[in-house]
């Protein structure tokens, strides 16, 4: 990220279409660079200040602060959160499952979710394309935690009619180097 400073930035009332003109491009969604630098920088550090912010990206603290209520505003940024390292707290398998349903019908589809977002272990749940209906990422302390969430939550949800489980054996971006 340069240093240069958008000046544009400092006058929150101004137009896109002045934005435009003045030379920022436009990002995807309707982002401009630095609101797509700003939301980059604030990926891997939340807790960054609005100082830091603009340092990162060329603006002053406050047309930071600025662009960044903006983009709560927005949605663009949905909220903030710790990243906490299971393995700290006895979680220390990842664990992948695929799931098939019986049919992709509204009600069958919904009642799943519906169960799916009441199990605790569970950190992901994507609806796919492909082979499978779902794919669900759960985080438990070994094999042992593993056979309890299937026997006791995983075996009983609606519609289900086939689960397939594969475990992690490192994830390769989280763990230090070799």
């Amino acid at each position: 990220m340069g240093t240069k400073r958008d000046r544009s930035d400092d006058f929150p009332q101004e137009s896109t279409e002045r934005k435009a003109a003045a030379g920022t491009e436009e990002a995807a969604g309707g982002l401009d660079e630095l609101d797509a630098a700003i939301l980059r920088y604030l990926e891997r550090d939340g807790r960054a200040t609005n100082f830091d912010v603009g340092e990162a990206v060329g603006l002053s603290a406050s047309a930071a602060s600025r662009r960044i209520q903006a983009l709560e505003a927005s949605g663009a940024i949905r909220g903030y959160r710790a990243l906490v390292d299971d393995r700290l707290l006895g979680k220390r398998r990842t664990v992948y499952i695929r799931v098939t349903l019986e049919r992709q019908s509204a009600d069958v589809l919904n009642a799943f979710e519906t169960a799916i977002r009441k199990i605790k272990g569970i950190v992901s749940c994507h609806l796919m394309a492909g082979q499978y209906d779902y794919m669900l990422v759960a985080r438990v302390a070994g094999i042992d935690g593993y056979g309890r969430l299937h026997q006791n939550e995983l075996s009983r949800l609606p519609g289900v009619t086939r689960l397939e489980t594969s475990f992690a054996m490192r994830d390769v971006l989280e763990d230090p180097k070799p």
